[in-house]
């Protein structure tokens, strides 16, 4: 198993979607980095994330977490996420980490009515899109890390 996430941390750093990705505390099994958005709002700004693994991966799902505050229908305050890849149900021990987090990307760049975990911003996004769209740039302005420069030739 340690091989395998081994080969998929590696496999992530050459991933344009992230940066910084390193183990959390020396631990294989938690990492962190940095998620890179496309979209407006978010792309104004970088968002922490945190990838555990459970011992017994990848027949059990990695666990996903924004430690970045964002204001996104699919993220809760406590950053979990709402991401079916990685339920039980839906996930495959083939998935892989990098997997994991162009899904996640994904999901932050187009918020999605179906995955929510905050219901009043569902609603706000759907009622009041205007509304929902510039509290989620002053948001991103207030809270998001700065985007690191792009990686060298």
């Amino acid at each position: 198993m340690a091989v395998r996430i081994a080969k998929e941390l590696e496999e992530v750093r050459r991933w344009e979607g992230a940066r910084d990705v390193r183990p959390l505390d020396r631990n294989v099994l938690r990492w962190e980095g940095l998620l890179l958005p496309n979209n407006p709002p978010y792309n104004a700004g970088a968002f922490r994330f945190e990838l555990t693994f459970s011992p017994h991966h990848p027949l059990v799902p990695p666990r996903a977490t924004l430690r970045t505050s964002i204001y996104h229908p699919s993220v809760d305050p406590e950053g979990r996420v709402c991401q079916p890849l990685t339920t039980h149900e839906h996930w495959a021990p083939t998935t892989r980490a990098v997997q994991v987090l162009q899904d996640l990307l994904l999901l932050l760049d187009s918020p999605d009515p179906q995955r929510v975990l905050r219901p009043d911003l569902a609603r706000e996004l759907q009622e009041h899109p205007e509304e929902f769209w510039h509290r989620a740039r002053e948001h991103t302005r207030l809270h998001a890390e700065p985007r690191p420069d792009p990686p060298g030739p």
